[in-house]
C-alpha cells in the first residue's frame, strides 16, 4: 500500500520516514509523514501564532499584570500545552492563551467589573477545573450539541467585534467622546498611521500567503516605532524574567463568591467553543477524524482541557488550541510532532524578553483587528431567512462590544433564543441546555445585577 497523506496527496514514501524515537512517539511511517516535514509544519504553526508572545503580555499588562511574567507565562503554557498535545494526543495541533479570551479576562472582568487579576486568574483556574470534568465524564460533547448552531456562530462574531473595538481603541483610531460615546481619533498621529500601515501589510501578507505575516506585521510597526513613535531600543536578548509576580496567585475564593456566574461560566462556554471548534476543524483538516484514529480526538480534548488550568497557575488567561495549527497541517503536519516542534520554539522564545517589552499597544492593534476580520467569516453560516435564529444570534454579537461584555452578550443572546422560541410556538426546538443556561443568566440579572 503506497504512503498518501489522507487528503489524498502523494506523500513522502514510508522508507524515508524517519526511524528510532521519533517513529516510536509519532508513528510518522503509519501517517505517510517524515522527520523533516513534520520540523517544517511545526515551525509554520509556530511563524503563524508567535504573535501571542507579544499581544498576551500587553493586553494582561492593561489589567495591571507585570509583563514580563505574563511573557514568561504565555511561553512555559503554550510550551506545555503544546507539548501535551504532540506526546499525548499525537495530535499536530499548538496551543496557547487565546485571543479574545485574554480580551475579556483583561478588559471585561478586570477593568470593567472590578475584579482583581488575582482573582479573574481563580476564574480561569475554575472554569478550567469545570471543563476537565466534563471532558472526562463525556458531557462536552452533550453541551455542545444542545447548544444552537446559529449561538455558536454569533458568540464567535461578537469576540471579533470586541476584540475590534479594542483594536481601534488601542491603536488610536477610536476615542471616548462624550456627546457620541465614541468618534475618530486624530489620523495624523504617529500611531495611528503606524497601526494602519500595519494592517495593511499584514492583510497584503497574509494575501500572499507568507508564513507568520502577523507576525512580520507586528514586528514592523515595532521597528518603525523607534524611528517615528519615540520607542528606546532595550536589547534582543537576556535571561528569562521571573514569573513569581504570577507564579501561584490566583484567588480561587472570590471567584467562587463574586464571579462564578457572571465570569466562570462565560469563560466556561466561550473555552468550551472555541477549543472544541477548533480541535475538530484542525483535526478533520488533517484527516484524523476517520475509523481507526478517533480514540485520539479524546486525548487531545482532554489535553486541552488540563492546559487551562495550569495557565492559570503560571499566570495567564484561558489557553486553548490554535486555529493557526491548520497552517501547519497545510504544511504537511500530520503528527504530534508538529506541536512539539512549536513548544521547543516557544521555550526557546523565553530568551526575547527585552524585545517583547518594547513592543508598543499600537503595534498589535493590526493583528487584533485583523484576526477581528477574520472571525466575521461565521456570519456566513447564519441562516438569515429564520428570524427566531438570526435574530437571537444578533443580539448575542451586538451586545458583546455595545455593553463592552462578552458575559453580556451571552447572556442577552441565550434569553433572547428561548424567548422567541416560546412566544413563537417552536419550543420543541430549544435543547433544554438552553433553558439552563437561559435560566442561570436570567438568576445573575434579577438576584445579582448587570454587571
Amino acid at each position: 500500500m503506497s504512503a498518501k497523506d489522507l487528503s489524498g496527496v502523494p506523500a513522502t514514501p514510508p522508507q524515508a520516514a524517519s526511524t528510532g524515537l521519533a517513529e516510536r512517539l509519532f508513528q510518522l511511517r503509519a501517517h505517510g509523514t517524515t522527520m523533516r516535514t513534520e520540523l517544517i509544519a511545526g515551525l509554520t504553526t509556530f511563524l503563524t501564532m508567535a504573535y501571542i508572545i507579544f499581544v498576551n503580555p500587553s493586553i494582561l499588562g492593561d489589567a495591571g499584570m507585570p509583563k514580563d511574567a505574563v511573557f514568561v507565562a504565555t511561553c512555559l503554557i503554550a510550551a506545555l500545552g503544546s507539548a501535551i498535545m504532540g506526546l499525548y494526543a499525537n495530535y499536530p495541533i499548538a496551543m496557547a492563551p487565546g485571543m479574545g479570551l485574554n480580551a475579556y479576562f483583561a478588559y471585561a472582568v478586570v477593568l470593567h467589573m472590578g475584579f482583581t487579576w488575582q482573582a479573574a486568574l481563580g476564574a480561569v483556574f475554575i472554569s478550567g477545573c469545570l471543563f476537565l470534568v466534563v471532558t472526562l465524564f463525556g458531557l462536552r460533547g452533550l453541551i455542545i450539541k444542545g447548544i444552537p448552531q446559529s449561538l455558536r456562530n454569533a458568540i464567535t462574531v461578537g469576540i471579533g467585534l470586541f476584540l475590534a473595538l479594542i483594536a481601534l481603541k488601542s491603536a488610536g483610531i477610536v476615542v471616548g467622546d462624550k456627546a457620541t460615546l465614541v468618534t475618530l481619533g486624530d489620523l495624523h498621529s504617529a500611531p495611528v498611521i503606524l497601526a494602519v500601515l500595519g494592517f495593511i501589510a499584514i492583510v497584503a501578507l497574509d494575501k500572499a500567503r507568507v508564513p507568520g505575516a502577523i507576525l512580520i506585521g507586528i514586528v514592523g510597526v515595532t521597528v518603525a516605532s523607534f524611528f517615528f513613535g519615540g520607542n528606546q531600543f532595550r536589547g534582543l536578548f537576556s535571561a528569562p524574567p521571573s514569573i513569581a509576580p504570577t507564579f501561584l496567585q490566583l484567588d480561587i475564593h472570590t471567584a467562587l463568591t463574586k464571579g462564578f456566574l457572571n465570569v466562570v461560566l462565560v469563560f466556561f462556554l466561550v473555552e468550551l467553543f472555541d477549543a472544541t471548534g477548533t480541535l475538530m476543524g484542525v483535526a478533520k483538516r488533517a484527516g484524523l477524524l476517520v475509523p481507526g484514529r478517533m480514540e485520539r480526538l479524546n486525548k487531545s480534548l482532554l489535553a486541552d482541557s488540563s492546559a487551562i488550568f495550569a495557565g492559570a497557575l503560571l499566570g495567564t488567561s484561558s489557553t486553548t488550541a490554535y486555529v493557526e495549527s491548520a497552517a501547519g497541517v497545510q504544511a504537511g503536519g500530520r503528527t504530534g510532532m508538529t506541536a512539539l516542534t512549536v513548544s521547543v520554539l516557544f521555550l526557546a522564545c523565553l530568551f526575547i524578553a527585552p524585545l517583547a517589552g518594547v513592543v508598543p499597544a499600537y503595534a498589535t492593534a493590526p493583528a487584533l483587528f485583523f484576526v477581528a476580520c477574520l472571525m466575521l467569516r461565521e456570519l456566513t453560516e447564519l441562516d438569515w431567512d429564520d428570524s427566531t435564529e438570526i435574530v437571537p444570534a444578533a443580539v448575542t454579537a451586538l451586545m458583546m462590544p455595545f455593553t463592552y461584555s462578552i458575559a453580556n452578550g451571552l447572556a442577552f443572546g441565550f434569553i433572547t433564543y428561548a424567548a422567541v422560541k416560546l412566544f413563537t410556538g417552536r419550543v420543541r426546538e430549544v435543547h433544554p441546555m438552553v433553558w439552563i443556561i437561559a435560566g442561570v443568566f436570567l438568576f445573575k440579572f434579577f438576584y445579582i445585577g448587570g454587571h
